[in-house]
């Protein structure tokens, strides 16, 4: 049983799934010099998601960075290798999609690696769709970028 909670960016198991994160793709990309822009900080994450596991073990977490009115990039998703496979990235993710709707955003994107097979798989298989290189990834030749629209959360009258 996975539970996802909002936490803030500087939280102890947040800091540590990120850095367990930067130290993965620094070995993927053999270097720490692969990310394109500026990196997410508490300045600039709109929300902050932590999965944690049976037991309240953090094993994922990702964030959203507001792009604009109605767009949002999903910045540091993460789930512990151990717990691959298990369910916990898809109901993050759509944690993460939830929290966008409920901010009125209707488009996420993402900006991932060609060094991360595994995350394109997943992200492809969740519905998003391979767009061109958006801002700050214009030009890179580590990024390959994706992105949903949403679905607006619609209620109808009783009775439809």
């Amino acid at each position: 049983m996975t539970t996802i909670e909002q936490r803030p960016w500087d939280d102890p198991a947040g800091t540590a799934l990120r850095a367990a994160q930067r130290a993965e793709l620094d070995l993927r990309y053999g270097s720490d010099d692969h990310e394109p822009g500026t990196p997410p900080s508490a300045a600039d994450i709109d929300v902050f998601l932590v999965a944690l596991a049976s037991g309240g073990v953090p094993v994922g977490c990702g964030a959203l960075r507001r792009l604009d009115e109605t767009t949002a990039e999903l910045k540091r998703m993460y789930v512990d290798p151990a717990s691959r496979g298990t369910g916990v990235a898809t109901a993050l993710l759509r944690a993460l999609e939830q929290a966008a709707v409920a901010r009125r955003w209707t488009t996420l994107r993402l900006e991932t690696g060609p060094a991360q097979p595994d995350a394109i798989r997943f992200y492809e298989r969740e519905g998003y769709r391979r767009i061109p290189l958006f801002g700050p990834y214009v030009g890179s030749d580590n990024s390959v970028c994706y992105e949903r629209v949403l679905e607006p959360v619609t209620t109808s009258p009783a009775g439809l």
